[in-house]
């Protein structure tokens, strides 16, 4: 009888990850026709219903475990049964690696942290997918060298499988040839088997779909991205595709898939083969980074840890206090070794912050549900997390137990922490600035003013443009990681500083013009956050709009006439840029 109980329990288990899967692919099939639609409100409102169904479904299925059966104390043998007949479910399964961290989902919501372990749970996965293949394979080979470049552009962007007609198939390929010249060995250094070999399906995100590939040419790999955007039309000219771009390398691959970007639409029966497929172009992204990328976080969370464990097994450096500023809000630390940070809610937030750790959550959700343009930090959340306290600081240890104690608990030799965000760490823009040369700081400050201009084009005001608020990236992207004062920019009032009613008062300590909670004075950035003349000269030459109150009031009225701007994730330099194009052209983010 235990042996037949447990066997439905498993069973419901895996309903339970079917139901969302099925799901998962079904709003995910339907990212061609919004994207042809041109449908774009549909298209944000996709991705953020999308990331709530895994904890939905989970919520589903322990509600129906509960109601359905008399669940024992998972010291019972009854738990260690379940699991075993799971794993029996699995071998032929098309997602098993994902079946195994629904699982472990379900039981931990319904019982205790002291049993996550390998015993009860899928701490190392059960069942290899090294070798998993869809029915129908993920990717076509093409051969340029016996069929001709042109002939097998034609072919890669006839087997997308787009309804909507390409404006101008004939003047995208000769953009096309034109890149691969530039860009690809040339014919007589070709390999006698140099084969294209692109994935069957498009990646869709935002206002754009991305074909994504590989050259092979003998040992070398190329990674390479065709963005595809939507036309729209206007002014009575009809609507169509057009390739904006051809991207490659491993850099250029590796920034489209960033973290700090919102989540790809692909449909895939086999997760796996895709990624195993993308590993090989973007080396310095682990599985857990691209299992994210294409929308399955939470078994990218599930991996992120697996790696983590693993980590923590062959170094031996101390977690310590990351390097910057300390926070008002987050106590912030760091394995030097290893390229995260981990961010603590303080128990208490000094004045002038007015909020709650309740609120500091609802940021952190805001911005995971949101399309984060390439320019916020997206983070993996974790409860009940162990670390060896052995590996802790003094000053790390003081600081948490200081700031974070009802965030803390002990358990033998472990450190338990109860909430945390796990990000990929940056340097602080403030400590870079501090070291950089003037061309060092040129860059920076345009990509500093650009992370505020994007954000605003994605209806996102950060609050507090402090430098170090923002992190630059292993590329020199500059990020916004800090969210505790981040708003919907048209929740805000931008204003004009009136003008003092005695010339004095414009020397006085304190401000003559009052300000609503809501108000924003944009001159004062210059004031606050310039105080180094050689950044306030840089400043002042790219981005003196942003001191303008005007100049944000027209982002407001843009949002709200349900304009979805352009913001592209590679250069403007390196778009087609065809004459023959309405130029009212489509972004990602």
């Amino acid at each position: 009888m235990a042996w037949t109980e447990a066997k439905q329990i498993a069973e419901a288990i895996l309903d339970g990850f079917g139901r969302h899967y099925r799901l998962f692919r079904e709003i995910t099939g339907k990212a061609r026709e919004r994207f042809e639609g041109a449908d774009w409100p549909a298209v944000q409102a996709a991705a953020r219903e999308r990331i709530s169904y895994y904890d939905e479904r989970v919520g589903e299925t322990v509600a129906l475990l509960r109601r359905e059966f008399h669940l024992r104390d998972p010291t019972d043998i009854l738990w260690r049964r379940v699991k075993i007949e799971y794993m029996r479910l699995l071998p032929l399964h098309h997602q098993p690696e994902l079946a195994e961290t629904y699982y472990n989902s379900v039981f931990c919501r319904l019982f205790d942290r002291r049993y996550y372990n390998n015993s009860y749970i899928f701490v190392w996965p059960m069942i290899s997918t090294e070798h998993l293949e869809a029915e129908i394979p993920i990717f076509r080979p093409y051969y340029p060298a016996r069929d001709g470049f042109a002939r097998v552009i034609a072919r890669i962007l006839g087997d997308m499988g787009f309804q909507l007609p390409f404006r101008n198939r004939r003047h995208d390929i000769r953009c096309l040839m034109r890149a691969v010249r530039d860009r690809f060995p040339r014919r007589r250094a070709l390999h006698q088997n140099f084969q294209l070999a692109v994935l069957s399906e498009p990646f869709y995100r935002n206002k754009a779909a991305y074909i994504i590939g590989k050259a092979i040419n003998g040992a070398d790999q190329i990674p390479f991205a065709i963005p595809i955007l939507n036309d729209e039309g206007h002014e009575g000219a009809p609507g169509g595709l057009y390739v904006d771009t051809l991207l490659s390398g491993g850099d250029e691959i590796s920034d489209v898939f960033s973290f700090s970007r919102a989540y790809f639409m692909v449909d895939t029966e086999v997760p796996a083969a895709v990624v195993d497929f993308l590993r090989p172009l973007m080396p310095h992204k682990g599985k857990a980074e691209l299992y994210t990328a294409i929308g399955l976080q939470k078994f990218g969370k599930a991996e992120f840890y697996r790696d983590f464990l693993k980590h923590l097994r062959y170094s031996a450096d101390d977690f310590v206090v990351a390097p910057g500023i300390r926070g008002m809000v987050m106590c912030v630390f760091t394995l030097p070794s290893f390229p995260f940070v981990f961010k603590v809610i303080k128990d208490r937030f000094p004045p002038p912050k007015e909020m709650t750790r309740e609120t500091v959550k609802e940021k952190y959700q805001l911005v995971k549900l949101h399309d984060r343009v390439g320019r916020m930090a997206d983070s993996w959340e974790y409860s009940h997390v162990a670390f060896p306290r052995h590996r802790f600081s003094s000053a790390l240890v003081e600081m948490l137990e200081t700031d974070c104690a009802k965030s803390l608990e002990s358990d033998g030799d472990q450190l338990i922490i109860k909430h945390l965000y796990i990000e990929r760490r940056m340097s602080p823009l403030n400590l870079y600035l501090h070291t950089a040369d003037d061309e060092d700081i040129r860059h920076a400050i345009g990509e500093y003013g650009d992370a505020i201009k994007q954000l605003a084009a994605a209806n996102i005001f950060p609050g507090d443009f402090l430098f170090k608020n923002f992190g630059v990236t292993r590329q020199g992207r500059v990020v916004f990681y800090d969210y505790d004062e981040l708003c919907y920019l048209t929740e805000c009032h931008f204003r004009e500083i009136p003008p003092a009613p005695y010339p004095e008062m414009e020397m006085a300590e304190e401000v003559w013009y009052s300000a609503g909670p809501n108000d924003v004075f944009p001159e004062e950035f210059e004031t606050f956050l310039l105080t180094d003349p050689r950044i306030r000269k840089v400043f002042r030459e790219l981005h003196k709009e942003l001191f303008d109150p005007a100049w944000w009031r027209a982002r407001q009225e843009h949002i709200r006439a349900g304009h979805l701007e352009d913001v592209f994730p590679y250069p403007e330099e390196r778009r087609f840029g065809c004459p023959d194009r309405v130029m009212r052209d489509g972004n990602d983010g």
